[in-house]
């Protein structure tokens, strides 16, 4: 299999929960059982998290008045040596929420340093370091959802 059929696989994997409105939960599934995820904002680690179900739950929670979350990958740069890979991806994260009846829109323009290995035919995250680098909310109405 060659690099980009490897980086294909990868990408079906881990990026199928993120277009389904609340299908989110599942997102520790790209996760190995053991990985660490860390999550920097303005330089500052604001969540540090390590095992596949702790990451399960925290997420979970972190989204619980979300409706609808879109990651949109952007540039994407792959090193792969046999059953390890180390990858960047610029992402812009949106964000529906429902905030006391109204419609909030964040959007989050993120970096991601991510590890990978591959443990059967599948790539799973190992380690994952998210930079948020900026953010904006706003509020939004039906006729923008339509």
């Amino acid at each position: 299999m060659n690099r980009r059929q490897n980086t294909a696989e990868r990408t079906r994997g881990q990026d199928f929960y993120f277009r389904r409105p609340k299908r989110f939960q599942q997102s520790g599934e790209a996760f190995t059982e053991n990985a660490l995820s860390k999550t920097r904002a303005e330089g500052k680690v604001i969540m540090e998290l390590k095992g596949r179900d702790i990451m399960a739950k925290v997420f979970a929670e972190f989204l619980k008045d979300v409706e609808i979350i879109y990651h949109f990958n952007g540039q994407s740069f792959f090193t792969v040596k046999g059953n390890e890979a180390t990858g960047i991806c610029y992402c812009t994260i949106t964000l529906i929420s429902d905030r006391e009846g109204k419609k909030i829109r964040t959007i989050i323009g993120a970096v991601y340093n991510d590890q990978y290995v591959r443990q059967g035919s599948q790539w799973f995250i190992d380690k994952r370091v998210g930079d948020f680098l900026w953010q904006e909310k706003c509020e939004i109405h039906s006729s923008e959802l339509q």
